[in-house]
């Protein structure tokens, strides 16, 4: 079954939660897929696409150090931009996304494919890592990354 945004909602709505986005790789579609459901002002609270590392550092914090010597595309990186929308917004859940969707940008190390999120609250944050075929379209792949993010936030959401 794919967890659908609507499903989602429910659940936010029902806990009063509210969620703030920043996105890399996903470009604001895990954004436009949650506020394609009506009724999301009451648990979107506010979305950035953070894509240049620059934004990342002046909006959510994440350190140099961290771009130096992790990437952008790191664990690391999606720890500290959701943490620093976290302490940006207050929002309930905070959630981040950064990869390499291609068809170009990936090395050995870090392919075509690959993407990080975290999803955190006040209490507790969840990073994980997803990895895709690196032939996917680019469009499919940032569709696919943030149907996985949505899996992922809807999992965190019932533990």
């Amino acid at each position: 079954m794919t967890t659908t945004a609507e499903e989602i909602a429910k659940i936010l709505i029902s806990k009063h939660l509210t969620v703030a986005t920043t996105e890399s790789c996903t470009g604001g579609l895990l954004s436009s897929m949650l506020t394609d459901v009506s009724g999301s002002s009451a648990f979107i609270h506010l979305n950035l696409v953070t894509y240049a590392n620059e934004a990342k550092q002046k909006m959510l914090g994440v350190r140099k150090e961290t771009l130096e010597n992790y990437g952008a595309v790191s664990e690391e990186c999606s720890y500290e931009m959701a943490a620093g929308l976290q302490k940006l917004t207050g929002a309930d859940i905070c959630i981040s996304t950064t990869g390499i969707a291609g068809p170009t940008g990936g090395t050995q190390e870090k392919p075509v494919g690959l993407m990080y999120s975290t999803i955190c609250t006040k209490e507790k944050a969840l990073t994980f890592q997803i990895n895709f075929h690196p032939e996917i379209p680019r469009i499919t792949m940032k569709e696919m990354f943030a149907q996985a993010v949505l899996e992922k936030f809807y999992k965190f959401l019932n533990d």
